[in-house]
């Protein structure tokens, strides 16, 4: 099992963004147009993203690296804008992925992104040369507080779920008995570079005469692709075979199960190969993705729709997380407490009537400190329970916050009862207190909930209390 660590640091760090040191450039042919293309990568500012740049043409058209602009997914990821494209790019994408970079401009001279050997190696090596570095902003990240699945009838299937880190679990199926069936999993990117990156593309042989119709492969070559001899195969194919190829390395009957005996770089090539494919292509999302991806014979149509999915959760997250919004004046509307009683300042997360996540910003010029403890200045540890339950009261009562004065019912939070209380650590001035409530048990307006206050990650308090709704 492979183990990978994200940008060699956990997800949950605070990260920056970043972008690459210097440009740099690479040269190849694009493996469907045939085409000699050049790409030089650029810097960019905070917040610019990554953008395709078509310098071939007169207008220097820009295409961000976004799943809103993909077009095609025709053996390989294509963006574009009107009719203007620019194809396979997610090997670079992975690349780019891989090594944590947010912002960066990628200059292209034809419609293709190069080939190279068919891995993502090339492009982590270029960017390895050039360097990454950080910039003055925080990366934010896609995250869920469910699960997500995507299915459908040729038995592909992907899904994420909620998780603090980047992980991928994936499978092929082939039902062919020289590849069969294949899995693994990352742990994040830290080995990306040698445990994935170097995995080739590939393709059947019984599917090259059907790609070379559809227009495809003019730049394929055995040197740049695993060809998986799946139907039988002589000399006077091989030579067939080499006058639609005249680049590539000998073509002969593999006796490896491979064209031309070709050697696998890692047992499990094609799988690994088609995680670098999933990474690239969900990295057109715009942000990294902290969690658990599962893909069962996933490919580029399926890894777009899935995308696309997820894009949309985002956008009603945020108009979710928008509604659900509260400020200091929602607070005082909402709770009766006034100074010194008022003991929470703001609200960073809730889930009406399930959690909320608020905090309290203990000053030294807080009432409570003039007598309590005034040459060892402590928060009383009765108020950081009566923090905790005001919070709950908010956790309830946002409920209605949104809804027209005459739809509103006029509702106080009260204590009932304190439950297996225990005090951790002590509360200083200067301490930021978060305070979590989580709804364990609801019996019409009595709410029963788990409720933990913390300074940086260390509990001060515990407690189950129970709370009345009264109207």
């Amino acid at each position: 099992m492979e183990k990978l660590l994200f940008y060699g640091k956990k997800q949950g760090d605070n990260l920056k963004q970043k972008t690459i040191a210097k440009s740099g450039t690479l040269t190849g042919v694009g493996l469907h147009t045939g085409v000699k293309a050049k790409i030089t990568i650029f810097p960019a500012e905070i917040d610019y993203g990554i953008k395709f740049v078509r310098v071939d043409m007169p207008e220097k058209l820009v295409i961000p690296a976004d799943i809103d602009f993909v077009v095609g997914d025709a053996r390989g990821t294509a963006i574009g804008i009107n009719d203007v494209r620019i194809f396979t790019i997610e090997h670079l994408m992975a690349a780019l992925a891989a090594k944590g970079i947010s912002n960066c401009k990628i200059e292209i001279d034809a419609e293709e992104v190069p080939l190279m050997d068919g891995s993502a190696k090339p492009f982590m090596d270029l960017i390895n040369e050039i360097g990454v570095v950080e910039q003055d902003a925080e990366q934010e990240f896609i995250e869920f507080n469910e699960p997500m699945w995507l299915f459908n009838e040729n038995n592909i299937a992907l899904s994420v779920f909620p998780a603090k880190d980047y992980y991928i679990t994936l499978m092929v199926d082939y039902k062919s008995s020289i590849i069969g069936a294949q899995h693994t999993t990352m742990f994040n990117f830290q080995n990306f570079e040698n445990d994935f990156a170097p995995a080739r593309t590939f393709c059947f042989l019984s599917e090259i005469e059907m790609l070379a119709k559809q227009g495809l492969i003019k730049g394929g070559s055995i040197d740049s692709a695993m060809v998986v001899q799946d139907i039988p195969f002589d000399e006077e194919k091989a030579k067939e075979l080499a006058k639609s190829f005249p680049n590539s390395s000998p073509i002969f009957a593999g006796t490896n199960g491979f064209l031309s005996n070709r050697e696998l770089r890692f047992p499990n090539e094609l799988c690994r190969h088609k995680a670098v494919d999933l990474v690239g292509d969900l990295y057109l999302l715009g942000k990294p993705i902290k969690g658990h991806i599962m893909a069962a014979r996933s490919g580029h149509a399926s890894n777009h729709a899935f995308a696309k999915r997820i894009r949309e959760y985002m956008i009603k997250k945020a108009e979710k997380e928008k509604a659900n919004k509260i400020t200091y004046d929602d607070i005082l509307k909402m709770l009766p407490h006034r100074y010194p009683f008022l003991l929470v300042d703001g609200v960073e997360e809730v889930v009406p009537n399930q959690k909320i996540v608020a905090y309290k910003n203990v000053s030294f010029n807080d009432h409570f400190f003039q007598g309590h403890f005034p040459g060892n200045p402590i928060m009383p540890g009765v108020l950081q329970l009566e923090a905790l339950a005001q919070a709950g009261g908010i956790m309830v009562l946002c409920e209605d916050l949104h809804k027209s004065e005459g739809e509103k019912e006029q509702k106080t939070m009260l204590y009932m009862g304190i439950n297996n209380c225990k005090f951790r650590n002590p509360v200083r001035p200067g301490d930021k207190l978060v305070l979590e409530i989580n709804l364990t048990k609801q019996r019409r307006n009595i709410f029963i909930c788990e409720a933990k206050a913390k300074v940086n990650g260390k509990v001060t308090c515990e407690a189950e209390i129970t709370c009345m709704v009264n109207v």
